[in-house]
C-alpha cells in the first residue's frame, strides 16, 4: 500500500550481513529497477558489495526454487524475493501469485529465515511502476531488520 503508515524500527546496521536476492526476469525492466533500489538501500544500510549475492530466474514461480538452494548453503542472514506479476486475462496471474507468495512464506518458515518478498502483484504496469523503486528499498530493509531481529532471538 503506498503511503502506508509502517512504523519506525530503529537503527539498522547491515555491516555483518551476507543478503542473497533473487530476481525474476519476467517483467524485466520493473524488476531491473526493483533490484537497484534493493541494493541501493542494502549499500546504504552497511552490507558490503561483496557480501549480496544476485541471481536471476525467468519468473515469479522460479524464485522460490532459487531461494530455496540459497537457504540450504546456510550462508545467508536474510534473503530478498522479487518479481513483478501484473493481471492479465485469465487465471493465471491468482495461480502465478499465490504459488509464489506462498511458498515464499513456506521456505521462510522451514528454514527460520528472513526472506522480505517483494514480489508486486498489480493490476496494470503503470501500479508496478509507481512502487518499483519503494518496494525495492523497502525489501532491503525488511531483509536487514529481521536479520538483527531474528539474532537477538537466537
Amino acid at each position: 500500500m503506498l503511503d502506508a503508515e509502517k512504523g519506525s524500527a530503529g537503527p539498522l546496521d547491515g555491516k555483518k550481513l551476507s543478503i542473497g536476492i533473487v530476481q525474476a526476469r519476467f517483467n524485466e525492466s520493473v524488476t531491473n529497477a526493483l533490484a537497484n533500489a534493493c541494493k541501493q538501500e542494502l549499500a546504504a544500510l552497511g552490507v558490503q558489495e561483496q557480501n549480496i549475492t544476485h541471481v536471476l530466474v525467468p519468473g515469479a514461480l522460479e524464485v522460490p526454487c532459487a531461494l530455496q538452494a540459497l537457504a540450504e548453503t546456510e550462508k545467508f542472514d536474510a534473503l530478498v524475493a522479487l518479481g513483478c506479476i501484473i493481471r492479465g486475462e485469465t487465471y493465471h496471474f491468482e495461480l502465478v501469485a499465490n504459488e509464489s507468495g506462498a511458498a515464499v512464506t513456506r521456505l521462510a518458515l522451514d528454514y527460520q529465515l528472513p526472506i522480505a518478498n517483494a514480489i508486486l502483484t498489480t493490476e496494470n504496469l503503470e501500479q508496478a511502476q509507481v512502487r518499483q523503486i519503494d518496494k525495492g528499498r523497502d525489501a532491503a530493509r525488511v531483509a536487514v531488520e529481521m536479520a538483527q531481529l531474528l539474532a537477538t532471538l537466537a
